[in-house]
């Protein structure tokens, strides 16, 4: 079962046994998608070993760390009418691309669909997971799935154009949390974001990260996503919130600071959401205040 509605995109940086796992993984689909491979600036053999082994893979090497905009980089060279995102620590389960593809071809107003997670080696679901079954967003009856008011990147299946209308991810947010604001532009746009439990990735953590450094990058960006985009109300009600719970420490100190710092440019890019866009986020506050899964906000 080949098809030729999606291609994936992985974006790397010095963790080379787990992207060769993940293509491993990929080239066992029976959907045989086609794979662009952005490799940001890794120093420890990784484009040698994609080109070695995988030499049906696209791989793109801008020579620097991109962040999420290496995203951006390889979804220029997408030719499919959708692209699906995963991790160098995560890979599609098998037929969820193609049903994915299904319900963008169903739906023309869905914009994305988010998969179920898995955590391995155990397999068990993500905590984000039950969040997203529940929903609060205010969905239309025709809608497959609950609505969502954002996505995450790594389990998420994206119509190619809209993704490019939206601008893509913004080069400033870097990582931690970037869906948030694309999510809105999408949003706006007029696309529904959905999740469908019927599909799934599955997701082996890698223990090359920071967790602390992308904290206070995820804490920044959602301060920089409140105030390009809320009304001063909401905005200064989540700034509130997030002063008030997140940890007391040096990296959501650093976290306000950057936010505080980029003030100008973020004053210069401000566009306020449309009412109907901002109460769909609106509606999300409270399960927002109450969740245990958003580790990068505290």
């Amino acid at each position: 079962m080949t098809d030729a509605r999606t291609t994936v995109v992985v974006i790397t940086h010095n963790r080379r046994p787990e992207l060769l796992r993940t293509l491993d993984r990929l080239a066992e689909l029976p959907e045989q998608p086609p794979v662009i491979v952005t490799d940001n600036g890794s120093a420890d053999g990784t484009a040698t070993a994609v080109a070695r082994h995988h030499p049906g893979v696209r791989l793109l090497r801008p020579g620097r760390n991109l962040g999420a905009v290496g995203r951006n980089l390889a979804v220029r060279r997408v030719t499919t009418p959708y692209v699906a995102f995963c991790d160098d620590d995560s890979w599609w389960a098998p037929g969820s691309l193609a049903g994915a593809a299904d319900l963008l071809d169903r739906y023309p107003a869905v914009g994305s669909v988010t998969a179920r997670i898995l955590v391995e080696p155990d397999g068990t679901e993500d905590p984000i997971v039950q969040e997203l079954r529940d929903s609060p967003v205010p969905r239309p009856d025709w809608l497959p799935g609950p609505a969502l008011g954002s996505f995450l990147a790594a389990a998420t299946v994206l119509r190619t154009d809209a993704f490019r209308a939206a601008g893509g991810f913004h080069p400033r947010l870097w990582l931690g949390g970037e869906e948030e604001l694309l999510a809105a532009d999408l949003a706006a746009n007029g696309w529904w974001l959905t999740y469908a439990d019927h599909l799934t990735i599955h997701h082996q953590p890698s223990g090359v990260r920071d967790s602390t450094v992308r904290r206070a990058q995820g804490i920044r960006n959602t301060l920089w996503f409140t105030w390009l985009r809320r009304p001063v109300g909401p905005a200064l009600r989540r700034t509130l919130h997030l002063a008030r719970t997140v940890p007391r420490d040096t990296a959501s100190l650093r976290a306000f600071a950057e936010a505080t710092a980029a003030l100008p440019w973020v004053l210069r890019e401000r566009r306020v959401l449309p009412p109907e866009i901002e109460a769909r986020l609106r509606s999300l506050e409270p399960a927002q205040r109450e969740s245990t899964a958003r580790s990068y906000t505290g």
